[in-house]
């Protein structure tokens, strides 16, 4: 039979090595491969929630909605992995921009695709 002390010191280590290997994750995965698809000027919110889903947050920058899409993961001790996705719309309901951050190197060949003439 193990001693009490035995057993706290396994249960400590245990709990100590869930911790140090447990991260901490904010916001949600988001499709970042239709990231080159959103059109300026002509997707709508609409086509935006269609394309990512529903925004993990919403706001207001210079009087304009914007929608925010965030995959955030941070180890305790280990790495840290970011990807986020401001949208933001115009008064006339469309989108006026949009900037895409992440740290990840599986994301550095996503660029924005040429604009389209608008007809």
């Amino acid at each position: 039979m193990k001693s009490v002390r035995a057993v706290l010191v396994s249960a400590f280590s245990l709990l100590l090595g869930a911790a140090l290997s447990s991260c901490v994750t904010v916001g949600n995965p988001f499709p970042v491969e239709q990231v080159p698809n959103i059109q300026i000027g002509r997707h709508t919110p609409a086509d935006v929630e269609r394309m990512f889903g529903p925004p993990w947050r919403t706001g207001i920058e210079d009087g304009e909605t914007t929608w925010q899409y965030g995959d955030y993961k941070r180890g305790l001790f280990g790495s840290t992995r970011t990807r986020d996705l401001v949208v933001r719309f115009a008064p006339n309901g469309v989108v006026r921009s949009y900037s895409f951050n992440s740290d990840q190197p599986e994301d550095s060949h996503i660029k924005p695709k040429p604009a389209e003439p608008i007809f």
